[in-house]
């Protein structure tokens, strides 16, 4: 990808000499021309959202209009003066931009007063942000559960609130993204109250659509700022398919060689030549594993250099996530290999190469973590290594599916009952609920206020709804949909905390008999206790991993949409999904070879959401030569891949997904797939594939024909997530059975306009139902730490 030459322009006469200054002193003589469009409408008061590359400098198109009210605001006669607050997704963004806000800011003297307010911030540093500091950085969880609800401690920060920054905008997506653009309208309702109207500006990778986007996040309109003025290096991108090995795995398919093991060899190399590198990988399991191989492999060649490679995760302890970030600034690191905790705009200038081990799921976190290397201007180099799974293997045979096609839009819906229903009882606690607050919160509050009062939720007095439970509503939802309290991992022998997981992950990773994984160490799970929310481990060193081993069952609850695809039908409506982990499998290091099964006890889950379906008749099996011996094989194999293809059509990822296939389903009384959102009321992925379902099932019916395997690979229908473990399978008979399907699907457009037990693979999080019951194991806390 070429060079780009910069274009520059000068800073708004409105803009504060000192800031200008201040700018210069850092080494930045003049702004690019984006920078300057966004800081004009931030100072007209208009709400902006800049939609520019990695490394464009989004961040001071927003801080230099900041910087310049905070300074008019501290010489007001009275008062507190004017504030702004800050959100990023993480806690590592927040604490990196308010490195970078001190250092420039240094020269404006104590006008600038700047704290990062979250879960690791001290308790006792907490009265004095709230009182005089007046540019805080947060994320929305804290936002949600420690300010928004002890609101009357942050009255004269609210009263005085001018800017909120929305950084990183294109993660809040999906169920968070829904969530999140509800607390935000909680914020703008408090502020009402309090007389002030801050202008949102928002901060995004490059986006399809990010005025309607970031309209729809915040409710407001949002101009948008997208032409990129700012230089670019030279990037050469590689798109790397690890070689088929000598192996054979389940039923004798080929196995190549993991993206993990090729990262690790690419990590290694580049770190022996000193290249600043940082390898992308999906899972807190593959970043831990990517370290400890090239490590082992660097002490082969220089011991010293061993210790320049390291694992970035979430589920660290806070102490452990800024010694890996400093270390990563000053160059004492080479190498990191790091989950997507990393991908956001942490600066980590400087970088030559990025390694992404597995397609991030979507073109924009592509772009992000590519963008990563050569941030300072110098050429880089930016190699996507594939999985052995049928979405990697058909982008890398299919390079113009990645370079010739725009970014995906940013898929939410607010209006979500499971989404709006929490945060309309955690604004009547703020403050009771009256009718002119409906308008703000969007249409679908009429019909669940009755349904929040009838579950005794809510109550009406007067003309307000007031909440009723003594909880604290806040405490009662978690915004990241991780369904309920994280996971303690505690070591046994010294009753060390190692970290956290998920409470929706805990079930598949630290069951009884686990492997984890931390900090390069492996440790034995003894004990998961499912009601305190910990998991007792020991260090160990067992020659194999486990995988979680699970079963699916799915019941229509109403059908929205049918269409007719030839004899068949296309459908889409709400669905309960019930998911219980049954046992697991112990598999041996190198070659995968499963050693054993065991058994677990654990409870189900049941998950009601949004989900599309497509059926089959008897004259379609009988015109795709598929007899009941090999049906049931067939369905699931074209399930496993319309999974794995699904992310090209839809902003969504593998794991935020799920399916289900059964020969015969008691709902539709034929043989049915199902692919369901793995989110309480669904997040709009299953909506999406239903609207471009014809593209959508092409595209998987090409990955499995073109596939080189005979029988059946993690290259096209074999899936790394399987509750049955890739049985049955049955590759030729599912290339049939979409041929047949797809001769009487109609046109894309024709769809829009109208309105038991089964293989099936689920999703990462299925988290628990709301409003949460009486013993739920979510319970509330007068502070708590924010992921």
């Amino acid at each position: 990808m070429p060079p780009r030459e910069g274009r520059h322009a000068v800073w708004p006469d409105r803009i504060r000499a000192e800031v200008v200054a201040a700018v210069q002193a850092a080494g930045i003589e003049h702004p690019w021309a984006h920078q300057a469009r966004a800081a004009e409408h931030a100072l007209d008061g208009a709400s902006v959202v800049v939609a520019t590359g990695t490394a464009s400098g989004k961040s001071l198109a927003y801080l230099v209009p900041v910087l310049s009210t905070l300074l008019d605001g501290a010489e007001a006669p009275n008062g507190r003066g004017a504030t702004a607050l800050y959100l990023a997704p993480t806690k590592a963004l927040a604490a990196d931009q308010c490195r970078s806000v001190k250092e420039l800011s240094h020269p404006l003297g104590h006008s600038v007063r700047t704290a990062v307010y979250d879960g690791d911030t001290p308790f006792e540093e907490r009265e004095w942000i709230r009182q005089y500091a007046n540019y805080v950085l947060t994320n929305p969880d804290m936002l949600h559960r420690g300010i928004l609800p002890s609101h009357p401690r942050w009255s004269s920060f609210l009263k005085s609130l001018k800017y909120v920054v929305v950084d990183e905008c294109h993660t809040y997506r999906g169920v968070f993204g829904s969530h999140v653009a509800q607390v935000l309208r909680r914020l703008r309702r408090l502020c009402a109250r309090y007389g002030a109207s801050p202008v949102f500006l928002l901060a995004s990778a490059t986006a399809a659509e990010p005025a309607v986007a970031a309209g729809r996040l915040t409710g407001l309109p949002v101009l948008e700022v997208a032409d990129d003025a700012s230089p670019r290096g030279e990037l050469v991108f590689a798109l790397w398919e690890p070689p088929l090995t000598e192996l054979h795995g389940e039923k004798g398919a080929p196995v190549r060689r993991t993206a993990t093991a090729e990262a690790a060899d690419l990590l290694t190399d580049l770190t022996v030549q000193g290249v600043r590198s940082v390898a992308f990988v999906r899972s807190r399991r593959g970043a831990e594993l990517i370290s400890v191989i090239s490590q082992e492999r660097l002490a082969e060649v220089d011991r010293s250099l061993a210790r320049r490679v390291a694992a970035y995760r979430g589920g660290y302890l806070p102490e452990e996530r800024r010694a890996l970030e400093r270390a990563l600034h000053s160059g004492e690191l080479l190498g990191l290999a790091a989950t997507n905790a990393l991908e956001l705009g942490i600066d980590i200038s400087g970088l030559d190469a990025v390694v992404i081990a597995g397609y991030p799921g979507t073109r924009a976190s592509l772009w992000q973590q590519a963008g990563r290397a050569g941030r300072s201007g110098q050429g880089a180099l930016a190699i996507l290594v594939a999985r052995d799974d049928p979405l990697d293997t058909f982008l890398v045979h299919h390079p113009e599916a990645l370079f010739d096609q725009p970014v995906e839009s940013t898929v939410l819906d607010p209006d979500n009952p499971y989404v709006l229903a929490p945060h309309l009882c955690a604004a009547a606690e703020e403050l009771p609920l009256t009718d002119e607050d409906l308008d703000l919160f969007g249409p679908a509050c009429e019909d669940l206020l009755p349904q929040l009062e009838a579950a005794k939720l809510l109550r009406r007095r007067t003309k307000a709804w007031h909440w009723t439970r003594r909880e604290r509503a806040a405490d009662l939802t978690d915004i990241r949909g991780e369904g309920g309290r994280p996971i303690q991992v505690v070591e046994t022998g010294t009753g060390r905390l190692l970290g956290t997981v998920d409470a929706g992950a805990a079930h598949s990773t630290v069951h009884e008999g686990a492997v984890h994984l931390h900090q390069g160490r492996t440790y034995l799970v003894r004990s998961l206790d499912l009601e305190d929310s910990v998991a007792l481990v020991e260090e160990a060193a067992p020659p194999y991993s486990t995988v979680a081993r699970d079963t699916t069952s799915i019941s229509v609850l109403e059908t929205d949409v049918e269409v007719p695809w030839g004899d068949g039908r296309l459908c889409y409506g709400s669905v309960e999904v019930t998911n219980q982990v049954v046992s697991f499998l112990r598999r041996r290091l190198m070659t995968g070879e499963v050693l054993g099964e065991t058994k677990l006890d654990l409870p189900p889950r049941t998950l009601r959401t949004r989900a599309v379906w497509w059926t089959v008749t008897e004259d379609q099996l009988d015109r795709a030569r598929i007899n009941p011996e090999i049906l049931g094989g067939s369905l699931h194999a074209a399930e496993h891949a319309s999974i794995g293809l699904l992310p090209l059509f839809a902003t969504c990822d593998r794991w935020d997904i799920g399916g289900v296939s059964i020969p015969l389903h008691p709902d539709t009384l034929l043989p049915t797939v199902f692919v369901y959102d793995g989110h309480p009321g669904g997040a709009g992925f299953a909506e999406r594939a239903f609207h471009t379902a014809r593209a959508w099932l092409t595209a998987t019916r090409q990955a499995i024909a073109s596939c080189e395997c005979d029988a059946g690979c993690p290259s096209c229908i074999q899936s790394p997530k399987c509750g049955n473990g890739n049985d049955p399978l049955h590759k030729r008979g599912a290339v049939r059975l979409l041929t047949v399907l797809l001769e009487g699907a109609p046109e894309e457009k024709e769809a829009e306009e109208q309105p038991a037990e089964g293989q099936g693979e689920t999703p990462h999080h299925p988290p628990g139902p709301w409003p949460p019951q009486a013993g739920d194991p979510r319970e509330p806390s007068e502070d708590p730490p924010a992921p």
